[in-house]
């Protein structure tokens, strides 16, 4: 059986669990989010606990098994406590601002990068080049913060950019006039 498909996944007392079918919803204080079942998988609801069963034993039921408790558990995390992803800016006039449902990134550009925020996302923004994602779906907040990421990755040479909080940038030596 799976290691991580047969370990229960543990409901606070603040998140309702409903399970319609094959697709599961999960509410908290955070939000809502919801998750359709793979064919070969089954959930319960047993004394205030998660359990993900799974039909046969053959390697993609295994697979699905294992990924089906694992998301589950990050939803019920999500609506209860959140996840959050943090990005740091480097460079002589870049900076950040949260306008409305939009984040304006001046990134050294002849324009400013206009990010629409998405629904249940947080961002803030502090000391104009600390920036913080937040929100009850893990794949949403790391989406989020990768597209950031993207628009200017750390680059070797002089390090500017945008980079997660606590990423090591291997920076190189320029070139050297003989």
């Amino acid at each position: 059986m799976s290691r991580i498909g047969r370990l229960p996944i543990v409901i606070p007392p603040t998140v309702k669990v409903e399970i319609k079918d094959q697709r599961v919803f999960v509410a908290g204080p955070k939000g809502k989010l919801d998750f359709q079942l793979p064919q070969r998988t089954l959930v319960a609801l047993d004394a205030g606990r998660l359990v993900v069963r799974r039909e046969g034993d053959d390697a993609k039921a295994k697979a699905l098994h294992g990924l089906s408790r694992a998301i589950l558990n990050n939803l019920v995390k999500g609506v209860s406590e959140g996840f959050v992803k943090k990005l740091e800016i480097q460079g002589v006039g870049f900076k950040a601002i949260v306008q409305g449902k939009n984040l304006n990134l001046n990134l050294g550009f002849s324009h400013p990068i206009n990010y629409a925020i998405p629904d249940q996302i947080k961002i803030t923004v502090e000391e104009n080049t600390k920036i913080t994602v937040e929100g009850p779906d893990k794949q949403v907040v790391g989406k989020v913060a990768a597209e950031i990421r993207s628009y200017y990755p750390p680059e070797p040479y002089k390090g500017k950019g945008v980079r997660y909080v606590g990423e090591k940038v291997e920076r190189k030596e320029g070139k050297t006039v003989q």
